[in-house]
């Protein structure tokens, strides 16, 4: 089938529902969504979980997307700081976060009368790879892209046709997976992370990561970005030598 057939499945069960709530992170599977949801008819409402986790930017493209759409944002806070089998960061970390994520979000939804939670997870992952996703399965969370058959590629050139500022948005995963598996997760690692993170995306690096490695800044890059890297080389090095004790360069870049 093609994606456009795909889109048109996906408007006719958002449709059919009536109403539909819509785990909105700001990023391109769930703003696309989100578009379809709106597009369709139905009654629909995002929900964006402001956590440590997220960086500032991801809530302020959760507020935009939603203003040109006109769909009402609801913002539910959570502490997962507070949370133990999260921030001590073990194997299972993604699926005690979704897990304590999605249950604030259907809670909240429920109070609005939304009897539909449905996320932005696309045939494109693995479902077996993603811890996160057993807790979304116990929790019935819904993902109609994943149902569509839309893959990431898919969803990039629909939203790009939809005329939607995200289609081109890099794929971005939480802070917390900067932190190495088994090392706890503190405020002050996020912080300084996203500080790092902000710096080099002002420098116009796109599609890299700052991970803590020992109580050193690991920064993986595209190779297409090295020349960035070169020209700016000692002011990256000097300003990120003020969160962290040494600065590295890793050419590989992993989700």
């Amino acid at each position: 089938m093609t994606a456009a057939g795909k889109q048109q499945r996906l408007l006719d069960w958002l449709r059919a529902q009536g109403r539909v709530a819509v785990a909105f992170s700001g990023g391109v599977d769930s703003a696309y969504l989100l578009w379809a949801a709106a597009e369709s008819g139905a009654d629909a409402a995002a929900y964006y979980v402001s956590t440590a986790f997220q960086p500032a930017f991801e809530g302020e493209d959760a507020h935009r997307l939603c203003a040109a759409l006109g769909v009402t944002l609801r913002t539910v806070e959570v502490d997962v700081l507070g949370c133990g089998d999260v921030t001590e960061n073990g194997p299972r970390r993604c699926y005690f976060c979704k897990q304590k994520l999605f249950t604030a979000m259907q809670s909240a939804a429920a109070a609005d009368g939304f009897a539909l939670l449905c996320d932005g997870t696309n045939a494109s992952d693995d479902a077996a790879d993603r811890p996160g996703m057993q807790a979304l399965r116990e929790l019935q969370v819904v993902s109609p892209l994943r149902e569509a058959g839309l893959t990431k590629a898919e969803i990039r050139e629909l939203s790009r046709a939809a005329g939607l500022f995200t289609w081109d948005k890099p794929a971005y995963a939480c802070l917390a997976t900067r932190i190495p598996t088994g090392t706890a997760i503190t405020a002050a690692d996020l912080q300084r992370t996203e500080r790092a993170e902000n710096y080099l995306a002002s420098l116009g690096f796109r599609d890299f990561r700052v991970r803590l490695f020992g109580g050193g800044a690991r920064i993986q890059l595209r190779e297409n970005q090295f020349p960035l890297f070169m020209q700016h080389r000692e002011a990256i090095v000097t300003t990120l030598r003020q969160w962290y004790d040494a600065v590295l360069l890793d050419g590989e870049v992993r989700p």
